[in-house]
């Protein structure tokens, strides 16, 4: 998978071509995880500020896959494509916790701003596959 999305999608703008909506969201969770490693690697050079646009990199993946989950219409309790995200987002909160304890004091609060919204969207996805079909 990993070639195929080095292939594909260089970019979000790439991802967000993808007509298949829950593949766009795992191409989207996988390049998070991938600008996850590029900020952790900006921050170990030093370079703040392509720490920093890594980091935004993943929040807009994060809200890409979860856009793309729900512009299904599809219920996410018994749907594997939700449940991929949970566990993938839930991997991603203790990423993310890891490269808050190794970044400056002063670049923690940035790294924070990304762990909230996963975090946020790890809530609804787990309020959408324990929640009632009905909702």
């Amino acid at each position: 998978m990993q070639w195929m999305l080095l292939l594909f999608a260089l970019d979000l703008t790439a991802i967000r071509t993808e007509a298949n909506l829950e593949k766009r969201s795992e191409l989207a969770l996988d390049y998070a995880n991938m600008a996850l490693d590029a900020a952790r690697a900006g921050y170990l050079a030093g370079d703040d500020a392509k720490g920093q646009a890594a980091l935004e990199e993943v929040r807009e993946s994060v809200d890409l896959s979860w856009h793309a989950l729900t512009d299904t219409g599809k219920y996410a309790r018994n749907n594997k494509f939700f449940k991929r995200a949970e566990v993938r987002t839930r991997a991603l909160l203790r990423r993310l916790d890891g490269l808050r304890d190794t970044v400056p004091v002063d670049e923690q609060a940035a790294v924070e701003k990304v762990r909230t919204r996963v975090a946020e969207i790890h809530d609804e996805l787990i309020t959408g596959i324990m929640g009632k079909k009905g909702k």
